[in-house]
C-alpha cells in the first residue's frame, strides 16, 4: 500500500508546483504590461531610488544601499527604463511567493504550499512589495527566505541552514534596518519552545553573519554624523523639532488608522480566514503555527506601539506578514467546502481587482466615469512626470539654453525629471520647507551662485523659488496642465531663471 499511494502523492505534488509556475508567471507577465504602460511614470520614491543608483555610496540618509545596488544592476541590463527599475520588484514577488510555497509544502503538503502562495499573492501588501520597486521589495523577500531557512536550522539543528538563514539576513538589513526584528524573534522563539540551551550557537553564529550587512550603515554613518539614526528616532516620534505636548485623541487616531490600515493589508476579502486561522493558533499552540504568527504579532504590536507617537506609513510592518499566509492556507485546507469557496472567492477577487487597474484597458471597462477616476485618483502620483520632461527638453531647445540645469522644492519632482530627461542629469532640489533628505546631502544650488548660468524650476505646488533663491533674471515662465488619459490631473508652474545670486534654502532641523 505505501508504495500504491507515493506516485499518486508525488504526481499531486509536481501538478500544484507546475499551477504555482503558471499562474505566477502570469501575474509577472501582467506586471510586465504594467512597467509598459506609457501613461504611467515611475512611483516618486522609486525615481529617487534609481537616482540613488546614479550616485552610488555605501548607504544612504534614510535607507542602506541594496534598493541601489539592484537598480544599478538592473538598469545597466535593460536600461534606464520603467521596467529596468521594476524588474527588481517583480522577481523579488517571485522569490517570495515561492518560498511561501516551499515553507507551507515542507510543513504541510504541496497543496497547502499552494493555497499559501496564492494567498499571499492576493495579498495588497505583495502587490506593492512586487510591482513598485521599493526598498520593501527586497527586504521582504530576504526576511521571508530568512524565516525559512532559520526553521529549517532550529528543526534538525544543522549549521548550514543557519548560515544561509544569516546571509539572507544580512541582504535584508542590506535593504532596511528594520530586519533586525529578526533577532527578538527568533530568541522569543527558542524560548518558547525551549530549544535555546540546544541551539544558542547556532543563534550566536546567525546573529553574527545578519551583523555583516550592517557594515554598510556603520561606515556610512559615521563619516556623516550619523544621520540615518537620528531620521530614524525622528520617524519613531523622538527628536528633531519642537517637542510636542501628547494628545491622546490624536494619539489613539492615529492608532485606528494605522489598525485599518494593516486590515486592508492583508486585504478584506482574506479576513474571515485570518480570523479562523488565529483563532486555532490561539486554542492549540500548534509549535509551527505559533512560528508562522510570531512575525506577524510582532511586527504589528512593535508599529501599533508606535502609532501612539507618530503617524505610521501603511507598508511598514507589513515585511512580515507573509507567513500568515501559510497560516490560513494550512487552516482553511481543513474546513469544509464551503469555506474553501470562500477561499477561493477572496483569493480571486484579491487577485483580479488589482489586475483590472494594472492591465492596460482591454475591455473598455475603464471608460466608465466612476473608474476611470478612481484610476486617475490611484495613480495620480505616477504620471506627468515623462509629458513634463518632454517639455523642458522642447524648452531648452528652443531657448538655446542646454546646459540649463534642474531644480525642484521637493526630491519627488527633482529625482522624476532626472530619470525621464533623455541625458539623466543630476538635478537638484531647493528645500522650501522640507525635513532633511539624500538631496540635503549632495552638491546643491549653492554651487552656481554668482555664475552667469540658467536654472530652471519645476514644481507642483510654488509659483516661484521665493524667498529661498533670488536670481537676477526670469527669461521665460509657464503653466503646463498636465493630463491622465485624456483628463485635467493637476498643473506644473516651469520657470527659466538667469544668474542665482543669492541663495538662502530652508535648513530643516527635523530628520
Amino acid at each position: 500500500m505505501p508504495f500504491l499511494f507515493k506516485p499518486n502523492s508525488m504526481q499531486r505534488s509536481t501538478s500544484y508546483t507546475i499551477y504555482f509556475w503558471v499562474i505566477s508567471l502570469s501575474l509577472v507577465v501582467a506586471k510586465i504590461l504594467f512597467a509598459l504602460r506609457p501613461e504611467i511614470d515611475l512611483f516618486t520614491e522609486e525615481a529617487q531610488y534609481w537616482l540613488w543608483s546614479q550616485n552610488m555610496a555605501w548607504h544612504y540618509y534614510s535607507k542602506p544601499p541594496l534598493v541601489a545596488v539592484l537598480n544599478y544592476i538592473s538598469t545597466g541590463f535593460l536600461g534606464n527604463t520603467e521596467l529596468g527599475v521594476r524588474i527588481n520588484a517583480i522577481l523579488c514577488g517571485v522569490g517570495m511567493s515561492w518560498v511561501t510555497f516551499l515553507f507551507g509544502r515542507h510543513l504541510y503538503s504541496a497543496k497547502v504550499g499552494f493555497w499559501a502562495a496564492m494567498i499571499l499573492q492576493a495579498m495588497p501588501m505583495w502587490w506593492l512589495a512586487s510591482t513598485f520597486h521599493m526598498t520593501d521589495s527586497s527586504l521582504t523577500f530576504f526576511w521571508a527566505l530568512s524565516i525559512y531557512l532559520a526553521y529549517r536550522g532550529m528543526e534538525d539543528g544543522k549549521k548550514s541552514w543557519w548560515i544561509g538563514a544569516g546571509l539572507a539576513a544580512a541582504f535584508g538589513l542590506m535593504a532596511k534596518m528594520v530586519m533586525i526584528l529578526i533577532f527578538p524573534l527568533l530568541l522569543l522563539y527558542l524560548i518558547y519552545t525551549k530549544s535555546w540551551k540546544a541551539q544558542s550557537q547556532n543563534y550566536i553564529l546567525f546573529v553574527l553573519i545578519t551583523l555583516l550587512g550592517f557594515i554598510p550603515a556603520l561606515i556610512w554613518n559615521w563619516q556623516n554624523d550619523f544621520d540615518t539614526f537620528k531620521h530614524l528616532a525622528a520617524l519613531s516620534g523622538g527628536g528633531g523639532g519642537e517637542s510636542k505636548a501628547f494628545d491622546v485623541g490624536k494619539s489613539f487616531g492615529q492608532f485606528f488608522e494605522y489598525l485599518g490600515g494593516q486590515l486592508a493589508m492583508i486585504s478584506i476579502f482574506l479576513l474571515p480566514l485570518f480570523v479562523g486561522a488565529f483563532r486555532k493558533v490561539i486554542q492549540n499552540q500548534d509549535r509551527a503555527k505559533v512560528y508562522l504568527l510570531l512575525p506577524a504579532l510582532m511586527s504589528w504590536a512593535a508599529f501599533a506601539g508606535l502609532s501612539f507617537l507618530t503617524s505610521i506609513e501603511v507598508n511598514w510592518p507589513v515585511f512580515a506578514y507573509g507567513s500568515l499566509a501559510i497560516l490560513m492556507a494550512a487552516w482553511v485546507c481543513e474546513q469544509s467546502l464551503r469555506w474553501q469557496r470562500i477561499r477561493n472567492w477572496g483569493v480571486g477577487l484579491s487577485i483580479g481587482l488589482p489586475l483590472f487597474f494594472l492591465l492596460p484597458d482591454f475591455t473598455l471597462m475603464k471608460s466608465i466615469t466612476p473608474i476611470k477616476k478612481a484610476e486617475k485618483s490611484a495613480f495620480r502620483r505616477m504620471a506627468g512626470y515623462e509629458p513634463l520632461a518632454e517639455r523642458l527638453v522642447t524648452l531648452r531647445d528652443s531657448l538655446g539654453i542646454e546646459d540649463a540645469y534642474i531644480f525642484s522644492e521637493t526630491y519627488h519632482m527633482a529625482s522624476e525629471l532626472s530619470f525621464y530627461l533623455p541625458d539623466h542629469p543630476q538635478t537638484y532640489m531647493l528645500n522650501m520647507g522640507a525635513r532633511k533628505n539624500q538631496f540635503d546631502l549632495w552638491p546643491g544650488l549653492e554651487q552656481f551662485v554668482g555664475k552667469n548660468e540658467v536654472g530652471i524650476f519645476v514644481s507642483w505646488n510654488y509659483d516661484s523659488p521665493g524667498e529661498f533663491a533670488d536670481f537676477q533674471e526670469l527669461i521665460y515662465e509657464e503653466q503646463l496642465p498636465i493630463t491622465f488619459r485624456e483628463e485635467s490631473l493637476r498643473v506644473a508652474t516651469i520657470q527659466v531663471w538667469r544668474k542665482l545670486e543669492r541663495f538662502n534654502p530652508y535648513l530643516p532641523d527635523t530628520y
